[in-house]
């Protein structure tokens, strides 16, 4: 359909279909790429299109890693491995993501696992200590923690929550 339309139709068409979708939120390169095919249009419009957006400063794949780094580890709690993920799957350059994903530190990595595990901790009422361990080193694999971690930082969420209600226990008596 698109590629029937004249150039400055489809020129017209093309740069409207991505101004829409940056008017969302912030979008790769490759996202618009998909868009802009999905939508039938050539790719020589759009790799000229996506090269005027780059200078202008609309499309930035450095920059969109980076927000969508802080992002997703601080209101979805993931971790780095799951972050450099899911920007590959946005089409963001493996070095770009890593490099992004880098910025969140070991032990910022590890204060947002404890984080997560206090408060599902707060929402499994009476689960025995083993299923609770099963389930929330589940929870920590899903959002990419590394396994050494999560056991780590689920161990010792374990005992302070016994820890804190034995000694609550004592307080009663």
């Amino acid at each position: 359909m698109t590629r029937e339309l004249p150039p400055d139709e489809a020129w017209r068409k093309a740069k409207e279909v991505c101004f829409d979708l940056l008017a969302a939120r912030p979008r790769t390169k490759d996202e618009l790429r998909q868009a802009l095919r999905r939508k039938g249009f050539a790719d020589d419009i759009g790799e000229k299109l996506l090269g005027k957006l780059d200078d202008a400063g609309l499309v930035d794949d450095a920059a969109f890693a980076e927000m969508w780094v802080r992002s997703r580890h601080t209101y979805r709690g993931l971790a780095r491995r799951a972050l450099v993920a899911e920007l590959r799957r946005k089409g963001v350059d493996p070095e770009i993501a890593a490099e992004a994903a880098g910025e969140i530190d070991a032990e910022a990595e590890e204060q947002r696992a404890r984080e997560l595990v206090r408060k599902k901790l707060r929402t499994m009422g009476d689960v025995d200590e083993q299923k609770a361990t099963r389930r929330l080193i589940g929870m920590l694999a899903r959002k990419g923690y590394p396994q050494g971690l999560s056991y780590r930082v689920v161990r010792d969420e374990l005992r302070d929550a016994g820890a804190e209600s034995t000694l609550l226990d004592d307080v009663d008596t």
